[in-house]
């Protein structure tokens, strides 16, 4: 499927969605506020990973109204939560997921206590305020609407609660998907990653997910001969991995665009403006010459931008000998690979010995949390209409579809042939290179963008499975 015709299509179907939706009522910023709070709080970093905590407070807020709660485990204090809205089955579910746990802290260099949810300056802080406890809480209000307003519904909508996103997704979504899958089974998901993106304090556009990257590692083993260091060998391992290293380093894997990255460059450059726009509709030109001048550009200056057009290699770790005087027989280095989606493994790895050029230097995949192979989900379906409609009502900007550079547990739903679609709050650009993003050493949520997401969100599920 090419977007351009599509985007036709996508254009009268929002218009008519939008026209044919009706309008949620206000959700209360007071009890968000009040159920976010009250998870950030607890302290579910993974590791050690203890999401029991976060699970058991949800569980109490949803029978509290109603809404009936399963919960399953891998290990007692790391349970999932999947909470169940029925509807009259005329169409599949739709599912809405978030993960409990969190990245680890340091504590000492936060201006808020990580689990404080201290509200200061017009922004909420805490570790896990946009990985991924706003996500939870967006499911977790759409789901108390849809229950107190008793909204009649075409289809279930289900609410996952996920463990061990951060890293151990045995205890999560590979548990979920391989044993429970039928408590989650449903057409659409919606999870994190992908946001609003605000600069100087105004929308610019709104991101959506529909594909991502798949994370390998790639280990290089160099071996020489031991010796003393006083005696330079031209055999030294350590100088045969550097050299190999180097040249990963300087390497260019080639730009490759697909249906998602091609949408993301074309709306982009609808909504910049300047020698930026010009760089992005560079991209999507087909004129080689143009694309390599943007591309270094990039390179350069918007490293995440230009991983967007490839398959990116990071050499993140190094390791050899044991003292200073020794000269070791053995040196590794480990890099972080994160692929297209339709990047053939094996011909990759024979494309990174190519580039390395020595056979003396080993290259190998290293053992990794790799994500599941996957269809990329549809840019023109019902799905997208919806979330379309939401952005301009909510937002009043242009949505566009996007990759991730990083991995999401979403990949496990798509393998199973789910359409799944990340969405994510308003975040300023000037907060990750200010240290206040996910995985940083703060982390914090603009309150009036937590309120505004959880509506936002509300009015998609609203929209996909409310009873005509």
């Amino acid at each position: 499927m090419r977007f351009t015709p599509a985007l036709a299509l996508l254009v009268a179907l929002s218009a008519a969605a939008s026209a044919q939706t009706p309008a949620a009522q206000p959700l209360s910023d007071e009890e968000t506020l009040r159920h976010f709070q009250a998870i950030v709080r607890m302290n579910s970093t993974d590791p050690p990973g203890n999401e029991k905590p976060v699970v058991e407070y949800l569980k109490g807020v949803l029978e509290a109204e109603g809404i009936p709660v399963e919960t399953f485990a891998v290990e007692p204090n790391r349970p999932n939560l999947v909470a169940r809205l029925r509807g009259s089955g005329k169409k599949k579910p739709l599912l809405m997921m978030g993960h409990s746990d969190t990245v680890n802290i340091d504590e000492k260099k936060w201006t808020e206590p990580p689990f404080s949810a201290a509200r200061t300056g017009g922004y909420i802080y805490g570790r896990g305020t946009v990985d991924d406890k706003d996500n939870v809480i967006a499911g977790l209000m759409t789901l108390l609407s849809l229950k107190r307003r008793n909204v009649p519904l075409d289809r279930d909508v289900i609410l996952l609660v996920e463990a061990g996103e951060e890293g151990t997704t045995r205890v999560g979504i590979k548990f979920m998907t391989e044993q429970n899958f039928q408590k989650i089974d449903a057409e659409y998901c919606f999870a994190e990653g992908a946001n609003v993106v605000r600069g100087g304090g105004a929308v610019k556009f709104a991101g959506v997910q529909t594909l991502e990257k798949i994370p390998r590692a790639i280990e290089l083993t160099a071996r020489g001969v031991s010796g003393h260091a006083s005696v330079p060998l031209r055999a030294n391992a350590v100088v045969r991995l550097s050299a190999a290293v180097a040249k990963i380093g300087a390497w260019k894997p080639e730009v490759r665009l697909n249906d998602t990255t091609r949408a993301y460059f074309t709306r982009l450059a609808s909504v910049s403006s300047g020698e930026e726009s010009a760089r992005y509709k560079a991209v999507v030109s087909g004129d080689a010459r143009a694309v390599e001048a943007a591309d270094e550009w990039f390179l350069t200056n918007e490293p995440r931008t230009a991983s967007t057009l490839r398959t990116s290699v990071s050499p993140t770790m190094l390791s050899g000998g044991y003292r200073v005087n020794v000269i070791p027989s053995e040196a590794k280095a480990t890099l972080d690979v994160r692929t297209l989606p339709d990047e053939d493994p094996a011909k990759f790895l024979d494309i990174v010995r190519g580039v390395i050029g020595d056979p003396s230097v080993e290259v190998a995949y290293a053992s990794r949390d790799v994500r599941p192979a996957f269809i990329a989900t549809r840019l023109d379906s019902e799905a997208m209409v919806a979330i379309e409609a939401a952005v301009k009502k909510t937002y009043n900007t242009t949505m566009i579809p996007m990759m991730s550079t990083g991995a999401t547990d979403m990949s496990y739903l798509r393998a199973k042939g789910m359409q799944c679609y990340g969405i994510g709050p308003g975040l300023d650009a000037e907060d990750g290179p200010k240290g206040f993003g996910a995985h940083s050493d703060q982390e914090r949520i603009l309150e009036s963008e937590l309120y505004r997401f959880v509506r936002f969100q509300h009015d998609i599920v609203e929209s996909l499975a409310r009873a005509r």
